[in-house]
């Protein structure tokens, strides 16, 4: 029995998506990661007396991008300062959007058809990073610390979900397809490794019908395995806490990975504590109605579409994960192109999602004809799903070819039925024990004498000939 049974679990996420542009979003700092600490900083974005401000355009548009895909209303905006004491943050208050953001009121729809709600996706400016030396990576215990403002500066926006979501399966689905969503547009590389991708995850337990309970929010999670296994911990604890008859506090904590649990950060601030007011350098953002309508007719096809046209291709549903793969992969016009060129749909997926996936560079540049081709030998028999994926091999390695040319050099030709039936009864002969196993329905025995079969006739054995020809020596004669 899970501990979290009888108890309802309420995730809200918060996502911060550092944008693709060239420079920052207040100077013309480059906006690159990896390079040489504080190289990439000038007075503005060292906060620096009498530096000004002037917005990135660039990273404006990339804003309305995202709020346009997650189906929010793009409004006129206002930027505030948000002040505290922390030593990533040189001018000691972050440029932010507070109760006017540029994006609210969407949605982002999950491959299984779930809604979760946007309240908001805001511009802000990313902090410096600081890292802590001599310990365990946190400032407890280190020798001391140093700090690189490359990134302090650089353009984020931050997407607030409503608190919908109810388990950690749905708070990963959602950040993957967040994340899938944000590179098709080409707002973010969304490389949650380097940081551009990072998510806050606000968690409270209760019980069915009750009001929501205390939530406290796990900082900075830069995997979606991560991401799971700090929600399902912090459940956990939260839990253990109602039961023993204490309360859980509301506050900041951090995922420690390595031991595989939230610690205590920061009793959690609100609104009142950053004492926003207006930033006095920005005039108010508000995008005319010409350039929102742009915006939105320039959104390229989304995830969601891509997975429909592939699977109407295929005959597959879109939330099955060998359509989920194949756009992921971005290999869905190789599935269509080879579908409109009359291959088989069905097994068009299955070589991409499986054979082409585990290639994907090589599958990118894959010629789409010979793809095509190639399904189509498998589908008609002239090849059988052994042999087709040795050429398949042999096609992505070249990025093209004939395969039929490739399968008659390799000696690859359709096996002889009688020639099958041989086989096949003389190994049933070798193996009257196993055989026996099989009649009387262990699992285990199709894989056995469909591997012999396979083994002896060096792979040119059709394995659904052979499944279909052991069904028959059942039947009574």
């Amino acid at each position: 029995m899970s501990k979290l049974d009888g108890w309802e679990l309420v995730i809200g996420l918060e996502v911060h998506c550092e944008l693709r542009t060239a420079t920052k979003l207040f100077c013309g700092c480059p906006n690159m990661f990896g390079d040489e600490p504080n190289t990439n900083v000038c007075p503005v974005c060292l906060g620096l007396p009498g530096s000004l401000p002037v917005i990135n355009r660039q990273a404006v548009e990339f804003a309305m991008r995202i709020g346009a895909a997650l189906n929010c209303s793009i409004e006129p905006s206002t930027f505030h300062r948000k002040n505290y004491f922390y030593p990533d943050m040189p001018k000691d208050y972050q440029v932010s959007q507070y109760d006017e953001p540029i994006n609210v009121g969407g949605y982002l729809e999950l491959p299984d058809g779930f809604r979760v709600g946007i309240e908001r996706a805001h511009m802000e400016e990313d902090t410096g990073k600081t890292m802590h030396a001599g310990g365990d990576g946190r400032i407890h215990g280190s020798s001391h610390s140093l700090v690189d403002y490359n990134r302090s500066g650089v353009p984020l926006v931050e997407i607030v979900s409503a608190p919908d979501m109810r388990s950690s399966a749905q708070a990963r689905a959602y950040v993957a397809e967040l994340r899938a969503i944000l590179v098709a547009i080409g707002a973010s590389d969304g490389r949650m490794e380097e940081g551009s991708l990072r998510a806050d995850a606000n968690v409270s337990v209760r019980r069915p019908g009750e009001p929501l309970g205390t939530r406290c929010e796990i900082k900075n999670v830069n995997s979606l395995r991560s991401l799971g296994r700090s929600i399902e911990y912090e459940a956990a604890r939260q839990v253990d806490l109602i039961t023993a008859g204490e309360k859980v506090q509301q506050q900041t904590r951090h995922w420690d990975d390595a031991n595989g649990r939230t610690i205590t950060g920061r009793t959690k601030e609100e609104a009142e504590d950053y004492r926003y007011f207006l930033e006095p350098d920005l005039v108010p953002l508000a995008p005319d109605a010409a350039w929102i309508t742009t915006v939105r007719g320039s959104l390229p096809a989304l995830p969601a579409e891509r997975r429909g046209r592939v699977a109407a291709a295929a005959g597959a549903e879109p939330a099955s994960q060998a359509v989920v793969t194949v756009v992921d992969l971005e290999l869905d016009d190789l599935v269509c192109a080879a579908v409109a060129a009359g291959a088989d749909g069905r097994i068009a997926l299955a070589r991409a999602s499986n054979e082409v996936a585990a290639n994907v560079d090589a599958g990118r540049r894959l010629d789409a004809g010979a793809f095509a081709s190639l399904v189509k030998l498998e589908a008609g028999g002239g090849l059988t799903a052994t042999q087709a994926k040795t050429v398949l091999g042999e096609l992505l390695e070249t990025g093209g070819g004939d395969p039929a040319a490739i399968a008659a050099a390799r000696g690859f030709e359709a096996m002889d039925s009688n020639a099958l039936d041989a086989t096949i009864d003389e190994i049933i002969a070798a193996h009257s024990d196993e055989w026996a196993r099989y009649r009387e329905g262990d699992p285990k025995m199709a894989g056995f004498f469909v591997g012999l079969v396979m083994k002896a006739t060096q792979g040119k054995a059709d394995g659904k000939a052979v499944n279909a020809a052991l069904q028959d020596r059942l039947k009574p004669a």
